[in-house]
C-alpha cells in the first residue's frame, strides 16, 4: 500500500469515529481522562503508528499528513486532539534517540510517549546512565502513555550542568491526582514524579542537540524527508489541533441553529437574522485563514526536511509567530460563535460549551502564547537577535 494510500485509509477511518470521539465528549471531561473507548479507536485506525519509522512498522507520515488526521480527531473531541498531538509528536522525538534505544521504543510498532519540556528534573551520573530525580506538572497523556520523555539537568561532578530529555518507561514514575482544570479536562494532563529512577545513557539525549537534530548513533540521522526541527515540527502539529477545534465548534454552531430562534426578539428563525450570518461567515474565514496560513511552515519543514536541513533562524521565528496568530485565529472564531449561542449554550449537555472553554484553556499553552511569539518573529524580523533558544 502507497502512502497515499494509507493516508486516505487513515483520514477514512479517524472521520469514521468522530461521532463517537464527541459524543464521549462530556465523560471525558467528567473522569478528567478520555474514555478507553477511544484510545482503542485510535489505535485500531492505526493513528499511534503515524510517526513511527517503517523499519519498525510504522507509517512514517509527513507533517502535513499527521496535521490533517490531527486536526480531524480534534474537530470529534478536542481533549482528545490534544493527546493524540503529544503522543504523536513524542513519538517522532523518539527518533532522536540512538537506533538501540528505539528499537525498544518502537518495539510494538504502536506507541504512545508523552513529554514535558520543563526541566524539571535532576539526573545524576551513575555507572551506566543516571539516577533520576524530580516531578513534572501538566504532563499530557501520561495515564494512557507507555514511554515519557522527562527534561532535566544533569549535575556533574566539577559543578558544571547540561539540560538533557531523559526517555523513561511509564511504570517507573509515579502519577499525582492533581488534574482538577476547567479546560482540556479529558487530558489527564497530571503531575509524574521520579524517585531515584535509573535511566540508561542511551536512553538520555542532549536538549540542543535534540533541538537542531544532531543526536548521535542513530541511522536515521542522515536521512531525509522527515527530519524536522524539532519545535517547529510540534508547533505545526499543536496548530492544527486548534484548527480542528474550531471546525468542530463551527459545525456544532451550525447544527444548532434549525428551529431556533431569539428570545426577546421577534427573531423566529436565528438563521434569518443578519448578525448570525456575518457571525457564521467571519468565523468560517478566521478558520479558513488559519489553515491557509498552516500551509507556509507546513511547506517550509517539508522542504527543509527532504533537503536534509533544518530550518533557518528566519524560517523558525517565522513558524513561531505563525502558528500562535493561527491558533489565535481559532480562539476568536469559536469565542465568537459561543457568544452568538444565546443563554442555552452554558447547559453542559451542549457540546459546544465545552470546546469553547476547551480552546479557551489550551490557548494559553506557553508554546502559543501570542504575545511571546510575535516577539521572537518580529525582532527576527527587525534583524535583531531573537533572545532566545527556543527555536
Amino acid at each position: 500500500m502507497s502512502t497515499n494510500d494509507e493516508l486516505i485509509s487513515l483520514l477514512d477511518a479517524v472521520r469514521s469515529i468522530v461521532p463517537t470521539l464527541r459524543k464521549n465528549g462530556r465523560e471525558a471531561e467528567d473522569q478528567r481522562w478520555i474514555p478507553e473507548e477511544n484510545i482503542e479507536l485510535l489505535e485500531k485506525a492505526g493513528v499511534f503508528r503515524m510517526a513511527v519509522p517503517r523499519r519498525f512498522g510504522g507509517l512514517e507520515l509527513g507533517v502535513a499528513d499527521q496535521s490533517r488526521v490531527i486536526s480531524e480527531i480534534s474537530r470529534g473531541c478536542p481533549s482528545t486532539g490534544w493527546l493524540t498531538m503529544v503522543w504523536v509528536t513524542s513519538a517522532w522525538a523518539s527518533g532522536l534517540y540512538s537506533d538501540r534505544a528505539q528499537e525498544e521504543i518502537f518495539a510494538g510498532g504502536s506507541v504512545r510517549v508523552s513529554i514535558v519540556f520543563a526541566p524539571s528534573g535532576t539526573l545524576t551520573p551513575v555507572e551506566g546512565g543516571y539516577t533520576l530525580n524530580g516531578s513534572w506538572k501538566f504532563n499530557s497523556g501520561c495515564r494512557g502513555a507507555h514511554w515519557n520523555l522527562a527534561a532535566g539537568m544533569v549535575q556533574r561532578p566539577d559543578g558544571s550542568s547540561e539540560e538533557v530529555i531523559a526517555m523513561v518507561p511509564m511504570d517507573r514514575l509515579t502519577m499525582v491526582d492533581d488534574w482538577d482544570v476547567s479546560a482540556g479536562a479529558g487530558t489527564g494532563s497530571a503531575t509524574t514524579v521520579a524517585k531515584d529512577v535509573f535511566v540508561p545513557a542511551h536512553h538520555v539525549v542532549s536538549y540542543e542537540e535534540a533541538m537542531v537534530g544532531t543526536t548521535a548513533d542513530r541511522s536515521n540521522a542522515g536521512a531525509t524527508g522527515r527530519n524536522y526541527g524539532l519545535l517547529g515540527y510540534i508547533l505545526a502539529d499543536v496548530a492544527a489541533v486548534f484548527i480542528g477545534i474550531a471546525r468542530g465548534a463551527h459545525e456544532l454552531f451550525v447544527e444548532r441553529l434549525p428551529g431556533r430562534g431569539i428570545t426577546y426578539t421577534n427573531w423566529t428563525e436565528q438563521s434569518l437574522y443578519p448578525l448570525t450570518q456575518v457571525q457564521v461567515a467571519e468565523a468560517a474565514n478566521k478558520i479558513d485563514a488559519a489553515e491557509a496560513l498552516s500551509t507556509r511552515w507546513l511547506e517550509v519543514l517539508q522542504k527543509r526536511a527532504d533537503a536534509g536541513e533544518q530550518p533557518t533562524v528566519e524560517e523558525k521565528a517565522a513558524i513561531r509567530g505563525q502558528t500562535a496568530f493561527a491558533v489565535e485565529l481559532c480562539r476568536e472564531a469559536v469565542e465568537l460563535l459561543f457568544r452568538a449561542c444565546g443563554g442555552s449554550v452554558i447547559q453542559r449537555s451542549v457540546d459546544l460549551q465545552r470546546f469553547q472553554r476547551d480552546i479557551q484553556g489550551l490557548s494559553l499553552h506557553a508554546l502559543v502564547q501570542l504575545n511571546a511569539n510575535l516577539e521572537v518573529q518580529g525582532r527576527v524580523l527587525l534583524g535583531l537577535d531573537p533572545e532566545t533558544d527556543f527555536l
